[in-house]
């Protein structure tokens, strides 16, 4: 599933692939402050060995190594770490890498994805990467696929349903209906509809309305009054539903409770002892 992750519950996370151009973008910023980080080094540590004169051709060859697995494996791994995904260019971008269950990513899936990306990133200059990325559904790169990651978006995601509101003129049918439970599937379907409304066609916007309100009618007795429009009566019967099981779900907190309560107190009706 592209555009989400089932978890065990079965419910689908919004965890949309970020595009090819936003990962690139990221990826970019990132090399940028990379690159700066490397030039300010490089200016502190050129100073510091010529004022000491102590550069020899074995310590040059080390420190180049150093500031190689660095830049390359070192950074990444711990700004991936300790932010869960989010560099700084990705952060900008609004991106975020994740695991492949949608859970935050940790060392091993930062270092693979380090350790992959010397070759696909600095070694080619990012050819090996765009061309897997392009190529895979997710968009993931090797490092990805070796990891078992892959980038998300975290800004932009899908816009908020409208509200549930019980319509004025219904209220006082509403809270003296008989409404039995509406299958789940019936419910979300409504609740769905009513949340994407405005952005369908006029006419699949009706046909959808009229064929939810038949099928949702015979859950409740007696019928809205005469004329209801069917959102109108999607919406009554919803806002109603919602009310009924938070005040269902208030008394059987309260219940327990004083179950609780009893359960606490000293056997056969003997008061507890004052404090």
């Amino acid at each position: 599933m592209q555009d989400g992750i089932v978890i065990g519950e079965g419910v689908v996370l919004d965890a949309r692939p970020a595009s090819f151009i936003t990962r690139a973008m990221g990826a970019m910023l990132d090399f940028l402050v990379i690159g700066a980080v490397i030039v300010a080094a490089l200016v502190v540590g050129g100073i510091w060995f010529l004022e000491n004169a102590v550069l020899g051709e074995d310590i040059a060859t080390v420190v180049y190594i150093l500031a190689t697995v660095t830049v390359m494996v070192g950074i990444p791994v711990t700004v991936e770490t300790l932010s869960r995904g989010r560099s700084l260019g990705k952060l900008a971008c609004g991106i975020r890498v994740v695991r492949d269950d949608g859970g935050p990513v940790r060392f091993r899936h930062a270092l693979v994805r380090a350790l992959v990306g010397v070759i696909e990133l600095w070694l080619t200059f990012g050819g090996i990467a765009a061309i897997a990325s392009l190529a895979n559904a997710k968009g993931k790169r090797l490092g990805d696929i070796a990891a078992g990651t892959y980038a998300v978006r975290v800004r932009g995601g899908k816009q908020l349903s409208a509200p549930i509101v019980m319509p004025q003129s219904l209220a006082a049918w509403a809270h003296t209906a008989d409404m039995r439970r509406l299958p789940d599937g019936l419910a979300l379907a409504a609740r769905q509809l009513l949340g994407r409304a405005a952005r369908l066609a006029p006419e699949s916007r009706a046909r959808l309305g009229d064929d939810l309100a038949g099928q949702i009618e015979r859950y409740v007795a007696p019928g809205p009054p005469p004329g209801t429009h069917p959102e109108a009566f999607l919406h009554a019967v919803l806002a109603e539903r919602r009310e009924r099981e938070l005040v269902a779900g208030q008394r059987e907190r309260k219940r327990a409770e004083e179950q609780s309560g009893l359960l606490h107190r000293l056997p056969f009706a003997v008061p507890d002892p004052p404090r």
